[in-house]
């Protein structure tokens, strides 16, 4: 079963997950890291540019941060652990990692560890950059990537490059995956495809078929039926 809650950290989740049947999940795009427990280990999570299928057995817990936003509180670039679950012992030294992972295994369940940890991050790394709450508003809200640069003043080069450390991926992939985010609840909430398309920013219904399947690596309707 799955479930979340608002992390104490703005504009974080904090999640659990423990498959019923021990099968196979999907974890599709969404422009976020996470931080992970397993089995009394820590990882990474990575942004994603296609769905993640889990097979693992037993229960997971996370921090899903907002997007952009874990680079600064991780010490790594985004674009070095996409499409990847790292052990947080390759990115950190070992005594760190003990350390925190003592402490996350102590608590009275991991989740409330991890967001522990989080907060513990985000104290030393300072407030997020506005600029890239910014991007991730626009670019979800529909504007073009260059219009989006060039409110920000920034330049489209640049922008590119900060989106590559913070997100993991190019501004026009972070734009697409946003899209999806934006298509997938609408057909959710029982839009039929071709207006979810229409309202979504997609140029037609084939159109949105082929980033699902893209992305998710299955069909819209697959997807809706619970095939991820």
């Amino acid at each position: 079963m799955y479930t979340e809650r608002p992390s104490r950290l703005v504009g974080a989740v904090v999640w659990t997950n423990t498959p019923a049947d021990g099968g196979a999940g999907r974890v599709l795009p969404d422009g976020c890291m996470d931080l992970l427990w397993h089995d009394g280990r820590l990882l990474v999570a990575g942004p994603d540019t296609r769905a993640h299928v889990t097979g693992e057995p037993g229960g997971w817990a996370g921090v899903r941060f907002h997007p952009g936003t874990a680079p600064a509180l991780l010490g790594v670039p985004a674009h070095e652990v996409r499409d990847r679950r790292v052990a947080l012992a390759e990115l950190w030294p070992a005594p760190r990692v003990r350390h925190l992972t003592d402490l996350v295994n102590a608590a009275a369940d991991p989740a409330s560890g991890l967001e522990e940890a989080a907060l513990a991050c985000a104290a030393h790394a300072g407030p997020p950059d506005p600029q890239l709450r910014q991007v991730v508003a626009a670019l979800a809200a529909g504007r073009p990537v260059a219009a989006t640069a060039d409110e920000l003043g920034i330049g489209a080069r640049r922008l590119h490059r900060r989106s590559l450390a913070a997100f993991g991926y190019g501004p026009k992939t972070l734009a697409r995956i946003l899209r999806l985010r934006r298509a997938l609840a609408l057909a959710r909430d029982g839009v039929p495809f071709a207006d979810t398309a229409a309202r979504a920013g997609y140029a037609d219904q084939a159109h949105l078929a082929r980033d699902v399947r893209e992305f998710t690596g299955l069909p819209l309707g697959e997807l809706l039926a619970g095939g991820g």
